[in-house]
């Protein structure tokens, strides 16, 4: 296999065989990330006395909404670290050629390192249904990887949520207790009042409470977010990178036996005789390669089957049109037929006047 440029997604190194395709770090995006923390630090710090104040009316909650948002960080700047490791593997492993030549062992590449492991830089070749199941294997690990932080941003919003009804739950108890505590006999109007003030606390109170756990759950759900969507990048462009590679090392053909495709020509009876031969003894054989030749050689054969019926329909869709345009061919040819009798029938007639004609002037004449 020809070694792929990959200016485009990766970097390149020139080596004695030409270039060399690499993958690319994720650094680039663990330090986009880093950046975004430290605008969101200082934007904390600049409101730091609001904050504190937000923080301070339901401490336990709003500890646990950033206990929550401390935990998805660690969980998401992994993501973005863990992919290191898969990116050195597979850059030592395209310089040395062989996956046994490389010391440490893969964890997300683990499929691939068991397929093409043991095969060296010319002889790595994979077949279609290997190239799919590497590419599916790594995709689902991938995905499994950030469920739980996906599960943390949801869990971020439904803790500023379960803030505001209990705050919203606290600050209809006191108002009840407020309006029961009213004497509207009382003949001063300044222990009204007073008793009022001291009564609107513990709704005001809960309002802050429950307003201060929402504005944490969303702004931790918003931050948690942005890290997510950036670890998600990493590994979309780290899958499309390898996809492109394993791509350029598959041969399309190898799933196909090459002896059945000998000789057989659309439509031909004798060559499905031969394709039915050729599948029957592979079919006599044993192991998995012969199993995966009898699909293949059963998908070929469906293949040409409703080839051949495609061009009978069409043969027949031609004659069909041709018939029809014979018949208007002949049609039309009957009343040309038609309109020339005519024509030659007026033509005598007109002759026949005209002689006619001729004899009553000589007759007069004499």
């Amino acid at each position: 296999m020809e070694n792929v440029n990959a200016a485009e997604f990766g970097s390149t190194e020139k080596t004695a065989g030409g270039y060399a395709y690499k993958l690319s770090s994720p650094m680039s995006f663990f330090w986009t990330m880093v950046l975004f923390l430290i605008i969101v630090g200082f934007i904390a710090a600049i409101l730091f006395r609001q904050t504190q104040t937000a923080f301070m009316h339901n401490p336990g909650l709003n500890g646990l909404i950033v206990g929550v948002l401390a935990v998805g960080i660690i969980l998401v700047f992994n993501h973005v670290l863990s992919l290191r490791p898969e990116v050195r593997w597979f850059n030592s492993f395209r310089a040395a050629g062989s996956a046994d030549k490389v010391n440490r062992n893969p964890r997300l590449l683990a499929p691939m390192r068991a397929l093409i492991g043991n095969r060296g830089k010319s002889g790595v070749a994979l077949s279609t249904t290997a190239l799919r199941s590497i590419l599916d294997s790594i995709a689902n690990r991938l995905d499994e990887s950030r469920d739980v932080s996906r599960y943390l941003i949801g869990l971020l919003v439904f803790l500023g949520l379960l803030g505001t009804f209990w705050g919203l739950i606290g600050t209809i108890g006191s108002i009840s207790s407020v309006i029961q505590s009213l004497d509207a006999g009382s003949n001063g109007t300044g222990d009204v009042l007073s008793t009022l003030k001291e009564g609107l606390a513990m709704p005001l109170s809960g309002m802050g409470q429950a307003f201060s756990s929402s504005l944490l759950g969303l702004s931790g759900s918003l931050i948690l977010g942005f890290l997510d969507l950036q670890a998600g990048r990493a590994q979309n462009r780290f899958y499309t990178e390898l996809e492109n590679w394993l791509s350029s090392v598959t041969d399309v053909g190898s799933d196909i036996p090459v002896p059945a495709l000998d000789g057989v020509s659309a439509g031909s009876s004798e060559d499905m005789k031969a394709l039915s031969e050729y599948l029957r003894k592979v079919a006599e054989g044993d192991g998995p390669s012969s199993q995966r030749s009898v699909a293949a050689m059963a998908s070929l054969a469906e293949g040409i089957q409703g080839l051949v019926k495609n061009m009978r329909n069409e043969q027949q869709m031609l004659r069909d049109w041709i018939e029809v345009q014979q018949d208007e061919a002949k049609a039309m040819r009957r009343t040309l037929d038609r309109l020339a009798e005519r024509i030659g029938v007026q033509d005598r007639g007109s002759d026949r006047a005209r002689e006619r004609s001729g004899q009553v002037e000589k007759s007069e004449g004499k």
